[in-house]
């Protein structure tokens, strides 16, 4: 496939990095270098155009200077290229999300290999890791869970190696439904089903818990169909957002009979965990 670089140089850099990270993958950018000056993002050319940027909001925005460079790239092995950047991550001292060409850690209760071949969710991500943080203090035995834009399957991978009686993991773009398909066979997990689609996939069913790392506008358009399918006392996490934005979530979540249990925070990042209560 081939790729086109854009060089991004950005200031301030912070937060202007992350949310620039954040606004690109809507757009279909799928792989990003933090550089000392910025960012370098990749995207495939056949999605180039003389539009691509135009609904990046953080480009109109006075508060960041932000210039870039476009570079077409030859064609080449871009999974060869990630793997002599990837490394190993350990999300607390009970999980380790790593690559197949890596050695297995002895310390991790929890040995997650993902190969993501371009799709979200390495553990890399602080909304990666605030999700498993999350659902390492959670008790995930014989409940049923879904998860939403599961990307590599990371989460539903998770779920299943801590005892879920069955995982229904959808998304909406077909390289990431292959790619968790092929991350749950390598992990050797089973009662994980892996569908392509969006939130509409929930209609009709119920369960005990429901992951969602996507970002706002989608977590923001669905939540109703997140509520519908959780059970009474039910568990709802959502990250893909910013700190500033959880409030929107909150008061969105209320609508739908979703009370705030926790919250975490990393680098600007936000996770809310939510409790199905009862209609009044």
């Amino acid at each position: 496939m081939n790729y086109v670089e854009f060089q991004f140089t950005v200031s301030p850099k912070e937060p202007g990095v992350d949310i620039l990270i954040a606004e690109l993958n809507e757009t279909g950018f799928d792989s990003f270098e933090e550089t000392e000056s910025g960012l370098n993002a990749y995207v495939p050319s056949s999605l180039v155009n003389d539009t691509l940027l135009y609904s990046i909001p953080i480009l109109n925005n006075k508060d960041f200077n932000i210039t870039f460079i476009k570079n077409e790239l030859p064609d080449k092995n871009w999974n060869e290229v990630w793997e002599k950047n990837f490394q190993p991550v350990f999300i607390g001292d009970k999980c380790c999300i790593r690559a197949s060409f890596h050695p297995k850690s002895n310390n991790c209760e929890f040995d997650i290999v993902i190969d993501p071949k371009m799709s979200f969710g390495t553990g890399h991500h602080e909304t990666t890791a605030l999700m498993v943080e999350e659902m390492m203090g959670m008790d995930f035995a014989n409940k049923t869970v879904a998860d939403a834009g599961c990307g590599t399957a990371v989460l539903a991978i998770l779920a299943s190696k801590r005892k879920a009686k069955n995982v229904f993991a959808f998304d909406i773009d077909d390289w990431a439904v292959d790619n968790s398909k092929e991350n749950i066979i390598r992990n050797n997990v089973g009662e994980i089903d892996v569908y392509k689609g969006g939130a509409a996939l929930l209609a009709g069913k119920l369960f005990n818990v429901i992951l969602a790392n996507i970002n706002k506008n989608v977590l923001l358009a669905d939540i109703n169909k997140y509520s519908l399918a959780l059970l009474k006392g039910g568990d709802l996490l959502l990250s893909g957002f910013y700190t500033h934005d959880k409030n929107d979530l909150i008061k969105e979540a209320g609508r739908y009979d979703l009370i705030i249990g926790s919250e975490r925070e990393n680098k600007n990042w936000c996770l809310l965990h939510f409790i199905k209560g009862d209609k009044k």
